[in-house]
């Protein structure tokens, strides 16, 4: 511990507020509340920690608080100073993952859709469905049943759904606003659990169609009936009240915390979400934590009301939320509360080792992979890759990996800009230079290690750039590959040497992982920009003829040759200036 640390840890204030943890790079790399400020900073650093959270605190170099009036302004003020910062151990406050909507849209003909999104449109929006299939399916289903739009065709001009009879909108007569909205009411019934009237429609109707002899249509509906029990009834638990209602339960074990909310729509019980993280505070301070940001960052619609189990502050998260939050202590609905707190037992117990394992193994390659290398722990670690075919197209790419994770957000493609010929020196120095004078520029997390794809070239040129040009001092190596295109050799230090790893170790596993993704990439984006190339018109060489104007001449004219055949006076009638319909005749006569 720092004496800079000690000195602050001397004075920290006995109340509320939130605590930030930096590393040497001054990152913040955690963020977490507390009721009383001195007790829990001081808990991090007292030596009676796990594994995992020894891992935190070894990298914290400083620390600063910020003192709050009230646990609930500690409880915000966290949540936001995690949505600014991005913390990387702060893991689960990553998740970014949506869950799909029904949606019907309010508009002229109304639309019903697939959505992540929940906006403020007038639109009525049915789920969440954590399960994707489900959602599709019952779209599926009630596209059969209901003929919304489903193309943007206009009247009069059918599309392949109208013979479908699953499209109204474009037909020479579409159904009127009224019709349009019995339509929806029937959807809004059939989402919301009405659909026992719509299953005894469809059988009255397949016993017609049987007794009429029409079997391919008593099948058809046989088959709307069976797909309406698979999706809407196949979960049976179910309670008296109607009112949305969202369960929450958790378990926590070994600084590992699972937490499972069941989703209660109409009475019945249509899904759940499951969450496995590690914490580094209080389980019940993070599970509160937790909740809030379930809706107000991962934007959840609220239900009209919460059931927690006993023990949680429901005072604290009714503030939060403004919404009606409840313990049961009895019934069906305590009977689904400990069912809740049940399966996030039995989640934790089963995945909360894999995980730890996992995580151990990959925190430990990092770990010896500075060993290896004599460096501090290479947490964050950036590699380049360059891609050309005999100097067509030349690219690069950039991965990022994070404690031995990929971190694809921050993965970055670059054009090169200045270098002729398949010159994979020069492609490196661009890159390097133009990578790292943005990071200064705009005051990035510098990487721990730069990994190059090449040998002595590649790094010599790399580091050329970075000392020299940028007065960097960040380690460097560069990946050799075999002849049969795989990472063969670690080259570092100065001269360049070859690393002694074991091909078996797990740190040879992560920069071969490293080496992969890399040129995976980097090879990706090159085949992009080929595809375009070759797919290209000549009209889109020529100034001022953009997307628009080349679908308007190839639809008029039909080909290029055509196109060529015209007069200038020709192009102008489809409203191209004058200018550019010289340009155009010009350059394809040229080019001919």
């Amino acid at each position: 511990m720092n004496e800079n640390i000690k000195a602050k840890l001397a004075v920290l204030p006995a109340q509320p507020g939130c605590y930030l943890m930096k590393d040497r790079h001054n990152t913040v790399i955690y963020v977490g509340k507390s009721k009383l400020l001195k007790n829990r900073v001081r808990s991090y650093f007292n030596g009676a920690n796990d594994r995992k959270t020894q891992r935190l605190v070894q990298e914290i170099t400083d620390f600063e608080y910020i003192v709050t009036s009230s646990e609930i302004e500690a409880l915000i003020l966290e949540m936001n100073l995690i949505k600014k910062y991005d913390p990387k151990y702060n893991v689960m406050l990553k998740d970014d993952k949506s869950y799909p909507y029904l949606k019907i849209t309010s508009e002229r003909h109304p639309r019903l859709l697939i959505t992540r999104r929940v906006k403020k449109d007038k639109g009525k929006y049915f789920g969440p469905y954590p399960n994707v299939i489900a959602a599709k399916e019952t779209k599926k289903l009630l596209d059969r049943l209901y003929p919304l739009r489903k193309c943007n065709n206009p009247p009069g001009r059918p599309c392949l759904y109208y013979h479908m009879n699953q499209c109204l909108a474009c037909s020479e007569n579409p159904p009127t606003v009224k019709e349009y909205q019995a339509i929806v009411q029937d959807i809004t019934s059939f989402l919301q659990g009405g659909y026992g009237n719509i299953k005894k429609d469809l059988n009255s109707k397949m016993y017609e169609a049987s007794e009429h002899l029409n079997f391919e249509r008593a099948k058809e509906l046989r088959d709307q009936i069976q797909h309406i029990e698979i999706v809407m009834e196949q979960q049976k638990m179910s309670i008296n009240d109607h009112t949305d209602i969202d369960i929450f339960g958790y378990s926590y074990d070994k600084g590992w915390m699972c937490i499972q909310v069941f989703f209660i729509r109409q009475g019945k019980l249509i899904e759940r979400d499951v969450s496995v993280f590690p914490f580094f505070d209080e389980p019940e301070e993070n599970f509160i934590s937790y909740i809030g940001r379930f809706y107000l960052h991962q934007h959840h619609p609220k239900p009209k009301q919460i059931l927690l189990p006993i023990g949680a502050d429901n005072e604290l998260v009714k503030e939060l939320l403004e919404i009606e939050v409840h313990t049961p202590f009895r019934g069906r609905k305590k009977e689904l509360v400990e069912l809740a707190m049940e399966n996030a037992n039995i989640s934790l117990q089963e995945k909360f080792s894999l995980i730890e394992r996992d995580e151990e193994r990959t925190i430990q390659a990092v770990e010896q992979l500075g060993e290896a290398l004599n460096i501090e722990i290479p947490h964050r670690i950036e590699a380049f890759d360059n891609s050309n075919i005999q100097g067509t197209d030349p690219v690069s790419a950039m991965v990022v990996f994070i404690d031995g994770k990929q971190n694809k957000n921050e993965y970055r493609k670059y054009k090169i800009r200045d270098v002729e010929g398949p010159d994979d020196y020069e492609t490196m120095r661009e890159v390097i230079r133009r990578r790292y004078s943005r990071v200064l520029k705009d005051k990035l997390p510098l990487p721990d290690l730069i990994i190059v794809d090449g040998g002595k070239g590649q790094m010599s040129v790399a580091l050329d750039v970075l000392e020299n040009e940028l007065g960097l001092d960040i380690p460097l190596c560069g990946l050799v590959k075999d002849d049969k295109h795989k990472t063969s050799e670690l080259l570092y230090g100065s001269p360049p040497e070859i690393m002694d790893l074991s091909r078996k170790s797990q740190e040879f596993y992560l920069v071969q992982r490293i080496q992969d993704e890399v040129h995976r990439f980097a090879i990706t984006f090159h085949r992009q920009l080929r595809g375009k190339g070759l797919f290209q018109s000549e009209l889109d060489r020529i100034p001022g003829v953009g997307e628009k104007r080349r679908k308007l001449l190839l639809t008029h004219f039909k080909s290029l040759g055509e196109i060529k055949k015209a007069s200038i006076a020709d192009l102008t009638k489809l409203g191209i200036p004058i200018n550019t319909a010289e340009d155009i005749i010009g350059h394809l006569n040229e080019k001919d």
